[in-house]
């Protein structure tokens, strides 16, 4: 039977998929929690405070999806900016925290903020503050 043979190979990756699309349709989010996260998302102070609960519950990529989403409505805060490189630290994506870093020159950060960082990063170069070339 020549069917037979395709029908062996392929069967497996249907059964694979179905598993696949039934786990992530029940997995989905209702509006209701989609806008629990994106509400509080379009202030600085509601945001950072969403997305540290999120770190606390362990949610890491979805407090970094939080913390773009402010920095995206609000580009100039610096607290959302300060908690995604710690964040992306923690996710061993120094080189990222690097680069966010280096759009920070020309402001000042806090001790308190920057210890933040640096417990999550170790030993990293503080951004210079003054005005920015």
């Amino acid at each position: 039977m020549p069917g037979s043979k395709s029908f062996f190979r392929t069967a497996p990756v249907l059964i694979w998929a179905g598993m696949i699309s039934s786990s992530a349709v029940g997995a989905q989010p209702g509006a209701g929690d989609l806008e629990a996260l994106v509400v509080p998302s379009k202030e600085v102070g509601s945001g950072v405070e969403l997305a540290r609960r999120q770190i606390a519950d362990t949610d890491l990529l979805g407090a970094l999806g939080t913390l773009e989403r402010v920095q995206f409505a609000h580009p100039e805060a610096l607290a959302p900016r300060l908690l995604y490189v710690s964040l992306l630290c923690r996710l061993d994506d120094r080189q990222g925290a690097e680069v966010e870093l280096s759009g920070l020159a020309g402001q000042a950060i806090g001790n308190d903020s920057w210890a933040e960082v640096t417990a999550a990063c170790g030993s990293i170069e503080r951004p210079r503050t003054g005005k920015k070339k």
